[in-house]
This record gives structure tokens, sequence and C-alpha cells, in this order.
């Protein structure tokens, strides 16, 4: 059984970091394309950031460009998202999603086959 579980959310005030992880179990993810999306209240998820598993191939939503940083630990099968500089506007339920694909759809969500259940990060001004 696949599993993604995100933890490292939390309350935190703006220009304050955080780091997000999620640990991925029951399979072997080595093909596999890593995603981080977002969903603030009142709006749609939306793509933050992915990385390619077996490969340091890393893509952003321009929104984070140059302040998050997307990583993965092979060993650890966990792949972690670094929050610097958050804005009131990050505020929002973060999730870790996995998918076979080999072609740069790293942003459409119907091609992430496994969903974790999703940390909430909360920024204040």
């Amino acid at each position: 059984q696949v599993q993604l579980v995100e933890s490292g959310g939390g309350l935190v005030q703006a220009g304050d970091s955080l780091r997000l992880s999620c640990a991925a179990s029951g399979r072997t993810f080595s093909n596999y394309v890593m995603g981080w999306f977002r969903q603030a209240p009142g709006k749609e998820r939306e793509f933050v950031a992915a990385i390619r598993w077996s490969a340091l191939i890393r893509y952003y939503a321009d929104s984070v460009k140059g302040r998050f940083t997307v990583s993965r630990d092979n060993a650890r099968n966990t792949v972690f998202l670094q929050m610097n500089s958050l804005k009131p506007e990050d505020t929002a339920v973060y999730y870790c999603a996995a998918g076979n694909f080999g072609s740069s759809w790293y942003s459409r969500q119907d091609k992430y086959d496994y969903w974790g259940q999703g940390t909430q990060v909360t920024v204040s001004s």
C-alpha cells in the first residue's frame, strides 16, 4: 500500500522559513516524479514544485522560484520542500504527490497517482 505522509507545517511569520517533508512508502519510487501542490482557502489546488526521483530535475511555479527548494533523500525515501521568505499568500494546505510519467507534465495534477493527506502552512503578516 502506497503512503505519502507530509509533515513540517505550522504557523510562522512573514519572512520566516519552514521545511516540509514527505515520507514515501509502499513501492519503489525510482522512476517517479514527486510533486508539491497547495490549496489556499477558497481557491483551487495549484502546483508548487516537483523533482524527478531518479535525476536532479527540478521544476517550480513562478510564484515560488527563488524562495522554495525541492530536494530528495533516496536513502530515506523522503522528499523535502524548503520554503524561505514566506509570505502570507503562501498560506495553504500543502500536499505531496507521486506520479510515474516521463514527460514534463509536472504541473498536471491528473498525472499524479498518489497523494498525501496534506499539512497546513499558515503565514501571518
